[in-house]
């Protein structure tokens, strides 16, 4: 039996475990999927907004992937210390880490870090129940927010900011952030770009989401539009780019409407300052201070040392993602990968007999969901094809033992389905749909019922 490890539940560990379970060329595979977590699927659970129902059923495909009987989920395995690559290639003949890039880019500029000021990763942690944040991390006290950032998380964050909460009471946001959010003063909400219309990272689909929000309306400048050489004739721009201009346009034609809330979308404003202010002692965001930006004619920007003050008293920067070193494997700190060839980790150069990786520790934050399965697919290959030296290894028992030896305490599919019915459970108590356990502690206890 060829014993494999894929680390991470998310969309690329699933389609690696799918790749390596189907293939034909080497018969008689395991494939145990490990994640840190007691919940499997990675950022289709923790990271698609709550409102996104249809990316969210992808949970389905996933979900058949992982109950295939080659295939078996063990959470709440923490892969480090003790459980660090070493140990892992001595219960398995190989190991796919698919860990993504788990932290956010900052922006580099002053007052990044004041009270108000954070990421727009935490902040659809938060709403999404990661057992990581606190329940009742953001009051939403602000009436004005700044999401830096033109992307489709920043799209998320300023959908859900500008969405009335008793509309996400039918969704499986936590119970502490439905209150969040009901209570929430936000008015205003500005997506701010430091490039062009045509240069932004949304989706069409993402950003005609904004518009359909029944009571807030989206304000766009034609002023601001019109900075971009490709809006007066967008034909040339892929389409994507040509239909997020069209919309654009729509909107900047409309004007106000009068509406209780209002997102601002702006571009060609780059930041260069949090401010602060507030009560002595208790400093807090009160605007972030932007540079406009020109084209350079070059397909970037320009400075033009001409600067807008925007308020705010709450800042989520969306700038992008970036991989972090897992202690034991090796890092490209300036690409903020593992270093690969196809998959096949480069130790000092040379492929790492049975160490791979997929996902975007492998190629960084870039693409789709669908993206991850031809990555996946070309990993397992390169895997297959070493299978002859992987099983020149004798291994232990059931690996499963062995993580037990090493201190984990995995949460089993059994787990994973018992914590399902307590989430199903405790949104019938709210008298609402199924409702996010948003804690370790939990979890764990909804994963192993007492008798």
């Amino acid at each position: 039996m060829l014993r494999i490890a894929v680390v991470g539940s998310g969309p690329s560990g699933v389609y690696t475990a799918e790749a390596l379970a189907h293939q034909d060329a080497v018969p008689d595979v395991a494939v145990d999927v490990l994640d840190r977590l007691p919940c499997p699927y990675g950022l289709v659970r923790y990271g698609v907004a709550p409102d996104h129902e249809k990316i969210k059923s992808l949970q389905g495909n996933l979900r058949r992937v992982l109950e295939d009987p080659r295939i078996r989920f063990l959470g709440n395995v923490a892969v480090g210390g003790a459980l660090g690559p070493d140990a892992l290639r001595s219960l398995y003949h190989a190991v796919v880490y698919c860990v993504g890039a788990a932290t956010d880019r900052r922006l580099g500029v002053p007052g990044e870090d004041l009270p108000g000021s954070d990421s727009a990763t935490r902040f659809v942690s938060w709403y999404s129940a990661h057992p990581d944040e606190p329940p009742d991390e953001f009051a939403l006290r602000a009436r004005s927010a700044v999401v830096i950032g033109v992307g489709n998380v920043a799209v998320d964050v300023a959908r859900i900011l500008a969405r009335g909460g008793e509309e996400l009471r039918r969704t499986d946001v936590p119970d502490a952030a439905l209150r969040a959010l009901r209570e929430s003063r936000v008015t205003d909400v500005h997506m701010v770009g430091r490039r062009g219309p045509s240069q932004a990272k949304f989706t069409t689909k993402e950003l005609r989401e904004l518009g359909a929000l029944p009571d807030a309306e989206v304000l766009v400048r034609p002023d601001e539009l019109a900075l971009d050489p490709a809006y007066a004739d967008p034909s040339g721009l892929p389409a994507v780019a040509r239909r997020n201009v069209a919309v654009l346009r729509d909107w900047a034609q409309r004007g106000a409407s009068g509406r209780e809330r209002r997102i601002h979308l702006r571009f060609f404003l780059r930041p260069v300052e949090v401010l602060g202010g507030g009560e002595p002692g208790r400093p807090g965001v009160t605007a972030v201070r932007f540079e406009r930006t020109e084209p350079d004619g070059q397909g970037g920007v320009a400075g033009t040392g001409r600067f807008e003050d925007i308020e705010a008293q709450l800042v989520l920067r969306s700038v992008g993602y970036r991989g972090v070193p897992l202690p034991g494997l090796p890092f490209d700190t300036r690409r903020g990968i593992v270093p690969n060839d196809e998959g096949r980790v480069l130790r000092d150069g040379r492929p790492s007999p049975g160490e791979y990786v997929a996902g975007w520790i492998k190629r960084g934050p870039t693409g789709v969901i669908g993206t991850n399965r031809p990555c996946a697919k070309q990993t397992a290959a390169a895997l297959v094809a070493d299978t002859a030296l992987l099983r020149a290894r004798d291994l232990p028992g059931d690996p499963l033992d062995g993580l037990r030896v090493l201190g984990a305490e995995p949460v089993e599919w059994s787990g994973w389905e018992a914590i399902e019915a307590a989430e199903a459970e405790l949104g019938r108590s709210l008298d609402r749909t199924t409702v996010k356990i948003a804690d370790w502690a939990g979890l764990l206890t909804a994963a192993r019922p007492g008798p």
